[in-house]
């Protein structure tokens, strides 16, 4: 049960699984305020978590639940993602203390359980029709699978996650919100997909598609003029508290006088705090007392719900305080330094394309990065328009979530450009205008990679069967538009066939990038060479790029 191997790969499916469905998930949200960011802040949540143990060096299983849960509360957004890191907290404390001699199934459903309790326990208001239902009828379900002693860990999850299901299509029915609007609950929605991600990391299975219910979006952007009223608090306030358990309860309470949704979760000294109010000074001097309050962050919603077309320039209330029965002038926020212009984020593979970015003017940043990483480089362009080549599928995800969280937090517009491969970020900086409008730019570039056949040469590192057949380790892979097409034969001989078939549908322009296996470019030396003899009227353009992994990237244009 406490597999790292498997840890890691429920780390990934869930973030990624919240990544995929975080446009839907945000769809849904109408409760308790219609901001439409619930999936945007259960994905990084997630992403912080994965990302945690990422970065943790350790061989021991129970180490690595750790590092994720305390990844999840570093990371928690918003008050779906503190309530999901407390329920996951809770329920890997439970795996990582199980014991020799329990059953797995009896564990795996208890940690459920335990999960679900927490959760209730952090919410200072617990509303049924919330994700707080989905996932308490989902581990008590499981915990009752879990009794009948043939029962598999496998058959436990099976259950949480087909219940999950069940209980969110009842949401509307416990809600009415929800039901006004047409929607099953967005936090809901968030626990049935970290079920189905479970139940496809422990057994394979891919989940089902979802009933039309669950799937049913509102006709139009939720009016939100109920919740910015005296009745509703107009500002979101988290941070986290240094602070022990004496002074949180206190905290609580103080806080519980002050506003509504609230949420304190964590432990051991570490705390996230989730509150919606009116007097924002009074929430952060709170913590104060408490303790040490950092990363304090603070959302005003009417803003925030002007993104997506709300009106709300008329609601009454906002900065009146519900205890005090009068007006109150909230603390202005810090000033934010001007942003003007555009610029480039490209992701490069290797150091000589992370150059090679430069010098067209877009700011690089190393393979692989997190969603964190993306929203920083984001944040230090200091532009008003931000253009990001992600240039892998992988990172494309993470890019689009940190785009949408600078247009939320920081109101900078952000387009993410489908690029998958390096070389197509290379083509798309070919065409980037900055004089152009922002839409015409984006397009022009998006165009120009979507054109952008591409291909790769690699060397397999492990027995595997490919869409080209089997391979074992050393064998030469050749990739078209990630695909493989192409399984042995020597470096030169599998770059002239993909080459050849890239070009045999037509082009004016061959990019090609050596890598760190191709030191000397001698590879790329004699494709070039290859296209001088065979296609006269084709122009070849060569760099080094030296990304790991691929001695060879190839384009045609």
């Amino acid at each position: 049960m406490l597999d790292l191997a498997v840890i890691r790969r429920f780390a990934g499916l869930v973030a990624d699984a919240l990544g995929e469905h975080r446009e839907e998930i945000d769809g849904l949200n109408v409760y308790p305020v219609p901001d439409a960011d619930t999936g945007t802040n259960l994905y990084l949540t997630a992403a912080a978590a994965r990302d945690a143990l990422a970065a943790t060096a350790t061989d021991d299983p129970r180490e690595a639940l750790v590092a994720y849960a305390r990844g999840a509360l570093l990371g928690a957004r918003g008050n779906s993602g503190v309530i999901l890191s407390e329920m996951l907290g809770a329920a890997l404390r439970r795996l990582a203390t199980a014991e020799a001699g329990e059953r797995y199934a009896l564990v795996f459903a208890d940690a459920l359980r335990v999960g679900s309790e927490a959760a209730y326990r952090a919410v200072a208001v617990p509303v049924e029709g919330t994700m707080l239902t989905v996932c308490r009828l989902a581990a008590e379900a499981a915990w009752a699978e879990a009794q009948r002693p043939e029962t598999k860990t496998r058959d436990v999850i099976a259950v949480a996650a087909r219940c999950a299901r069940i209980a969110l299509e009842q949401t509307p029915h416990q809600l009415p919100r929800l039901a006004e609007a047409g929607v099953v609950d967005a936090g809901g929605r968030g626990i049935s997909v970290l079920l189905d991600s479970v139940d496809h990391a422990l057994t394979g299975r891919r989940p089902a598609p979802l009933p039309a219910v669950v799937r049913a979006r509102p006709a139009m952007p939720p009016t939100p003029q109920a919740d910015l009223t005296e009745d509703g608090p107009a500002y979101e306030v988290m941070y986290l508290l240094d602070a022990d358990d004496v002074a949180v309860t206190a905290l609580r309470a103080t806080l519980g006088t002050l506003g509504d949704s609230l949420v304190v979760v964590g432990g051991d000294g570490l705390w996230n705090v989730h509150v919606h109010v009116d007097d924002v000074g009074a929430a952060i001097e709170a913590g104060i007392v408490a303790g040490r309050p950092h990363r304090v962050k603070v959302t005003h919603f009417a803003e925030q719900i002007n993104r997506y077309g709300a009106d709300l320039t008329s609601a009454p209330g906002q900065g009146q305080s519900q205890e005090q029965g009068r007006a109150i002038a909230p603390r202005p926020p810090a000033p934010v330094p001007t942003r003007t212009g555009r610029a480039v984020v490209a992701v490069a593979g290797g150091p000589g394309l992370a150059e090679l970015f430069a010098e067209a003017g877009a700011v690089a940043v190393a393979s692989r990065p997190t969603t964190a990483d993306l929203i920083t480089a984001l944040t230090d362009t200091g532009a008003a328009e931000v253009i990001v080549l992600p240039n892998d599928e992988r990172t494309q995800r993470h890019a689009e979530a940190a785009a949408r969280t600078v247009e939320l937090d920081l109101g900078i517009r952000v387009a993410v450009i489908p690029t998958v491969a390096q070389v197509q970020g290379v083509a798309a900086l070919a065409v980037h205008d900055p004089s152009a409008t922002f839409d015409r730019d984006v397009l022009e570039m998006t165009a120009t990679a979507r054109h952008t056949r591409h291909g790769a040469i690699t060397v397999a590192e492990q027995q595997a069967l490919t869409t080209a057949g089997p391979c074992a380790p050393g064998d030469t892979l050749g990739v078209i538009d990630g695909e493989f097409v192409r399984v042995g034969g020597d470096l030169e001989e599998v770059a002239l066939d993909v080459l050849g078939r890239l070009i045999g549908a037509g082009g004016e322009l061959v990019t090609l990038v050596s890598g760190a296996g191709d030191p000397e470019g001698a590879l790329a030396a004699a494709v070039e060479a290859w296209v001088a003899e065979h296609h006269h009227l084709v122009d070849v353009v060569t760099y080094d790029g030296g990304q790991a992994r691929y001695p060879l990237l190839v384009a045609v244009e």
